[in-house]
Parts: structure tokens; C-alpha cells; sequence
């Protein structure tokens, strides 16, 4: 795993932005904090946090809300996408918050395989910085639907 040191300012300040918005999560009942932030191929940023329901399954990861919000603006292309996630009763551990399988797929989508994922404790100890296709290896993506 990569160092923070080894990130660039960028990537650092993309991670940054997924901390701010973890800390804004709306996570009562599984008290699991996530904060997102992509980086659109014009450079702009989109944050997002969980958004969690009472009735669980309409729950609302922050990858998939920020990648949401990204999709309104205009964006297709991200080049980022930095994930934090922690639980409210520790939040300076050294938890990874790796995408779930939705989100890989969300991401999918909107990242070709070369886009990077950077996913970093609360804490800033773990940092896993990796190109999408290795996080979702033979990704089901638009390129299929035209018999690519």
C-alpha cells in the first residue's frame, strides 16, 4: 500500500474532500460514516456521503451519490474517485471502506479502467491507490451493451 506521502497533491486533496464528507453522513442506523469525492475530467469535484433509511434498502451509498452528482452537472468522464469510511464510535481507526459492488459498477460507468481509486483510512495510516480495473477486474460496462 501506498504512503500518503507518495500521492500527489492532488489525489491528497480529493481524499481530503471524501474525509470532509464522511464527516456529513447520514448514518443513524448502521453508524458507518462514508464520504465521496470524484474528480470529473475537466478537474471539477463532486463530494457526497452516505445517505442511509430507516428501511435499509433505500440507502444511499456516497459513491453512488456523488458519481449522481457529477452524471446532473454533466460530467461522463471521472478520472478520481476517493472513498473514506469509518465507524462513528472510532473514528480514527484504520478502517478501509472499499467500494461496495454497486459502487464498483456506478463507477464503472463513469471510469474507464485506467481511472485511479484511492481509498484511505480516517486516520491516514492505510491508503489503497489502485487503477479501476484492478478493483472491478472485467467490469460490466456500456462498451458490452454495443457488443464491444
Amino acid at each position: 500500500m501506498p504512503q500518503p506521502s507518495e500521492l500527489s497533491d492532488d489525489e491528497k486533496a480529493l481524499i481530503a474532500a471524501a474525509r470532509a464528507a464522511a464527516d456529513n453522513a447520514y448514518a443513524p442506523y448502521s453508524n458507518f460514516h462514508v464520504g465521496a469525492a470524484v474528480r470529473a475530467e475537466d478537474g471539477r469535484i463532486f463530494t457526497a456521503a452516505n445517505v442511509e433509511n430507516a428501511s435499509y434498502g433505500l440507502s444511499l451509498c456516497a459513491e453512488a451519490n456523488a458519481i449522481a452528482a457529477a452524471a446532473v452537472a454533466g460530467v461522463r468522464t471521472l478520472t478520481h474517485v476517493a472513498v473514506v469510511g469509518y465507524p462513528a464510535a472510532a473514528p480514527d481507526g484504520p478502517t478501509l471502506a472499499t467500494p461496495c459492488g454497486r459502487c464498483r459498477q456506478m463507477i464503472a460507468e463513469f471510469a474507464g479502467g485506467d481511472a485511479i481509486v484511492l481509498v484511505q483510512s480516517r486516520d491516514g495510516t492505510q491508503t489503497l491507490r489502485a487503477p479501476f480495473r484492478e478493483i472491478l477486474p472485467h467490469a460490466f460496462g456500456p462498451d458490452r451493451l454495443a457488443g464491444g
